[in-house]
């Protein structure tokens, strides 16, 4: 066993068992990282390098000419570039926002109020968690059109923000929140409103975090439900718009191959960052699964 003084005096023990531990955990972060990096190198990398037999993986002569590719792409259409990243920007956000204030909303008031049949309402969340979200694409177009949402905003937002497992994930955290607090905080004069936004949210910081990870990833790279309901080249979103791009994996031409590259590379940076941003808050939620008291 060695003793290496670090920080502040505190020493570290460090032993045979734990340069191993710590050995394989960074190959395995190695391993898994090997994906993103490859999409990083794929990039930039010029034409005749994304050719070669046997593929290279990291690129020798990087250069910017898939992204001028994908921008002369884009901007062959009718519609520029900045117009897709602003629709999906808008949407993602929008989205993002209002699942995690209607779940959050829903799930207290659930579980602090009890309203008549809130059991029976648990339940039939519960009961959507067993079913795919394809099962309700008819039925939700049908809303939806009916509604005269088609090729709108709404049309994208609306069947995204009550989510069953968004819900069920607060109802958890929510459950651990100390009923104490909040009865002292109405002795005080707090209304409901200041409670749940001072309170109760701050509190489900680790719950909330999550839910706008998943949230934002599921709809930023959502290419199918624009599909469905989007009808104008002027309301589609980056994933749709760079699917048409390629002409999908069999009709993908050769010079199209870089602003791929380029497209799902600027595609994957802000999921990168929301996570890397929330990933405190994220690996809490999966560690302790609720409030530690």
């Amino acid at each position: 066993m060695i003793k290496i003084k670090w920080f502040k005096g505190q020493w570290i023990h460090i032993t045979f068992r734990k340069i191993l531990l710590y050995a394989v955990m960074l190959c395995l972060v190695a391993f898994t990282s090997l994906p993103l990096l490859y999409l990083v190198s794929t990039a930039f990398k010029p034409m005749d390098e994304l050719f070669l037999f046997p593929p290279r993986f990291f690129v020798k002569r990087p250069d910017t000419k898939n992204f001028s590719d994908l921008l002369q792409s884009l901007e062959s259409s009718t519609v520029p570039f900045l117009r897709y990243a602003y629709n999906s920007l808008v949407i993602t956000v929008v989205t993002v926002t209002l699942t995690v204030m209607v779940s959050a909303l829903g799930a207290y008031s659930l579980v602090k109020f009890k309203p008549p049949g809130s059991a029976f309402l648990f339940h039939i969340v519960l009961m959507a968690l067993m079913f795919s979200p394809h099962v309700t694409r008819i039925p939700s177009y049908m809303v939806i059109n009916r509604l005269g949402l088609i090729n709108t905003y709404g049309a994208l937002i609306l069947p995204n923000i009550a989510v069953a497992y968004n819900i069920f994930l607060m109802k958890q955290f929510i459950e651990q929140y100390p009923d104490e607090l909040l009865e002292a905080a109405r002795i005080d004069g707090a209304g409901e409103f200041v409670i749940f936004l001072k309170l109760v949210m701050p509190a489900l910081s680790p719950a909330w975090s999550t839910l706008i990870v998943f949230s934002f990833v599921s709809n930023w790279n959502d290419a199918f439900s624009p599909l469905i309901y989007i009808t104008s080249q002027a309301m589609k979103t980056l994933p749709l718009a760079l699917n048409t791009i390629s002409g999908g994996a069999a009709g993908m031409s050769v010079g199209r191959a870089g602003a791929v590259a380029a497209a799902a590379f600027l595609m994957t940076i802000p999921t990168v960052i929301i996570f890397t941003v929330m990933q405190h808050k994220v690996m809490e939620t999966m560690v302790y699964s609720g409030i530690k008291g």
